[in-house]
């Protein structure tokens, strides 16, 4: 809402927008957004225009006109790296910066939530994260506001996560920092949190400094990625971003045999549907216990051929 539909429409009338106005609004996401994000976008406005409906202030939903049509969503799949792609990165990134490659592909965490990670929220008893907030970039100005979707959770939290962890806290005590909360709408309160993660002076981690100063410098000194020449830019490529991390937990924990429905409930999505959606692919056993099952009910003799 605040960054993609107000915007653009939320100085229109409601009965001022037209399918003409969605074609040229889609038109326009299409440029800014991956086609699935756009769909997520757009199903968001639907709704609004369907409470409308309901309350009497339209007749029909625009969204719902043959001619306003959806971003097509390309059959691509999620990406991973070999685990041995993510401990060379996290053995070449900087050692202020290293606990992130640890947990993101440990645990499954986005990059925002690795960067609003509290020591508060690290249960060592019990072995588990708890995912509480994150810290985004919103018109160039940092926020703690809740993780995507407005949900928390709880994950597991590997052994081998936890010992790194404990010893990161060692030699980078965290720091307390106070960011605005929830946004960039006026009035917002300011909480202050101790931060795992911060940069030397003391601040919250920003993604436009810590993915071109501190990220692609690990991947290219790591072979990922070639190195820049001199005077030149850092070029975008979505499949060595950070968000590879979240792919690759996820497929190491399916090719585990993990349920679905237990990494979608680690992810923070929704529904296993979700998790199915991105993530079928690493699932090369899928049906595999249920053949074996089979399998052995079938070559198991019969109670009665058995008396026999």
């Amino acid at each position: 809402m605040r960054l993609h539909i107000l915007p653009q429409l939320g100085t229109v009338s409601l009965r001022d927008i037209t399918p003409a106005a969605l074609r040229s609004y889609i038109a326009a996401l299409e440029s800014e957004c991956s086609p699935r994000y756009a769909r997520q976008i757009l199903s968001s406005l639907s709704n609004i225009f369907e409470t409308a409906i309901d309350d009497r202030r339209l007749v029909r939903n625009p969204m719902r006109a043959k001619s306003v049509r959806l971003p097509k969503v390309p059959d691509d799949q999620r990406e991973s790296w070999p685990l041995e792609t993510a401990q060379r990165v996290r053995d070449t990134i900087s050692p202020r910066y290293r606990i992130a490659v640890v947990v993101a592909p440990g645990c499954g965490l986005r990059q925002g939530e690795v960067f609003g990670l509290s020591p508060e929220d690290v249960d060592f008893a019990r072995g588990v994260l708890r995912v509480r907030r994150q810290v985004q970039l919103l018109s160039d100005r940092l926020y703690f506001t809740l993780p995507k979707g407005g949900k928390t959770r709880i994950v597991d939290m590997p052994p081998l996560v936890a010992s790194a962890l404990a010893e990161y806290f060692v030699e980078y005590p965290a720091v307390e920092v106070e960011l605005p909360w929830g946004g960039p709408e006026p009035e917002r309160e300011r909480k202050e949190f101790p931060l795992v993660l911060t940069t030397t002076h003391g601040h919250a981690v920003r993604a436009n400094m810590f993915n071109p100063d501190v990220w692609k410098p690990a991947l290219a000194a790591a072979g990922v990625i070639p190195m820049r020449k001199e005077g030149e830019r850092w070029k975008a490529s979505r499949k060595d971003g950070f968000h590879v991390l979240r792919h690759t937990y996820a497929s190491i924990i399916l090719e585990a045999g993990e349920s679905v429905v237990t990494l979608a409930r680690w992810l923070g999505h929704s529904s296993p549907t979700i998790t199915l959606d991105y993530y079928a692919h690493f699932m090369p056993e899928a049906g595999g216990k249920g053949r074996r099952a089979i399998d052995a009910l079938l070559n198991r003799p019969s109670e009665v051929a058995a008396a026999a």
